[in-house]
């Protein structure tokens, strides 16, 4: 198997809009930044948003009738329908809510949807290489619920195994909630089929798009996902933004988990009732100018073209893999080259991941060592760690071979 032969990305022009790619990590060592499962960096002109919003606008939003509330407002409001648009979702801010990652996103559908609507004798179908801002979420309720978890088990390349998905999505599942992409192996999983299986026993399909929505177009109503989230900071856009996409007939038939200021719409010292959607699930000041720079992370990454992101991290991938297998003793972890995403997860033998990361970071390369908040996989895996490589628009074959170059450097010392 040869890989691509191109990038379809004028890599060295991108790198120019990323100042933090130019920093070395020591006197003569240029940084590789190969942790983009974790957090992307993020470009100057979504930095600047952030900045354009604090020095001209800055205001709270929804609160004032004053020339700054209202501009501010417009913004955030327009960053929903923008991010909605991003994602296929038709009904546009109405269906698109702003969290503060996809972990909260989980956990508002687990308790605003899972505490009403679960029981004893439902089933919540998750997979094994679930990270565990689902598998700890749904595992949580179920608890407080009487519900329980199945697993859909991996096969030896690192796929779903869809005959034992068909026969754990029965009459009795409720929610079956599964990884687009996972942050470990790599794999891609038929999500548009697993929400017709979903749907087949009218269960809901709740699908974590936080490694998928960066480097692939991705729409929600093709899917046919009844809920989607993802985050901000993994799309070169900031932290402590995410977005849960949800049907907006379930969304409306939700109560909020979150009280406070903003998600009401009246209020007396006996009770109270919600504000329309979105906002009645998002309580107090939101994150404004995040929201405002997620909108414009968007609008980069389409400039970019996600078909041309994901061309350019399989070009990379590929190439990543078949130097690491040509290594003595490396074991990579999931599906072949040509049928993963822009990560790979592996170990050398005799070496412990967070070794093996320590001693790239001589050679300035940011790889994540450890379990990647996927613990029960890596049981499953038998291993306690990996280092995982992940790639994104600005990495180079170049730089692989400097991260080649340090794990020979590793295989030496330790040999």
């Amino acid at each position: 198997m040869g890989t691509q032969e191109q990038s379809p990305l004028d890599v060295e022009a991108l790198r120019a809009d990323f100042p933090i790619l130019e920093r070395e990590v020591a006197e003569g060592t240029p940084l590789v930044y190969f942790d983009n499962a974790a957090t992307t960096q993020t470009p100057k002109r979504v930095v600047d948003s952030i900045t354009e919003y604090y020095y001209e606008y800055n205001s709270n939003v929804h609160r004032g009738i004053h020339q700054l509330s209202q501009e501010a407002s417009i913004a955030y409001e327009e960053a929903h329908d923008r991010i909605a648009a991003f994602v296929g979702a038709s009904g546009g801010r109405e269906e698109l809510v702003f969290t503060k990652n996809t972990t909260e996103s989980f956990n508002l559908v687990a308790y605003a949807w899972g505490l009403n609507e679960l029981g004893e004798g439902d089933t919540v179908v998750l997979t094994e290489m679930e990270h565990h801002a689902s598998l700890v979420t749904w595992q949580q309720i179920a608890k407080k619920t009487g519900a329980t978890v199945e697993y859909i088990p991996i096969t030896e390349d690192g796929t779903l195994d869809m005959d034992a998905a068909g026969d754990l999505i029965d009459e009795d599942t409720a929610m079956v909630s599964v990884v687009h992409a996972s942050n470990v192996l790599g794999t891609v999983n038929p999500v548009s089929e697993l929400a017709d299986m979903a749907h087949e026993q009218d269960a809901l399909i709740f699908v974590d798009g936080a490694q998928a929505v960066p480097n692939r177009p991705v729409d929600v109503e093709a899917i046919d996902a009844d809920f989607y989230a993802f985050s901000g900071h993994k799309m070169a856009g900031p932290t402590g933004i995410g977005a849960l996409y949800g049907k907006k007939r379930l969304l409306e038939a939700m109560d909020p988990y979150l009280y406070g200021g903003e998600m009401i719409k009246k209020v007396t010292y006996d009770d109270a009732t919600w504000n329309d959607l979105p906002w009645k699930f998002e309580a107090g000041t939101p994150s404004i100018s995040e929201g405002i720079a997620f909108a414009e992370a968007a609008d980069y990454v389409e400039e970019v073209g996600l078909e041309n992101i994901r061309a350019h991290e399989e070009y990379v991938t590929e190439y990543a893999y078949e130097e690491l297998s040509a290594l003595d003793g490396v074991e990579i972890y999931g599906p072949p080259a040509d049928r993963r995403g822009g990560l790979v997860a592996f170990n050398v033998e005799g070496i412990h991941a967070h070794d093996l990361s320590s001693i790239l970071n001589d050679y300035g390369v940011a790889v994540r060592a450890g379990d990647h908040c996927t613990q029960p996989l890596h049981d499953t895996l038998g291993v306690p760690a990996s280092i995982r490589a992940s790639f994104y628009l600005y990495n180079t074959r170049e730089e692989v071979d400097t991260m080649i170059e340090g794990v020979e450097g590793a295989i030496d010392i330790f040999d």
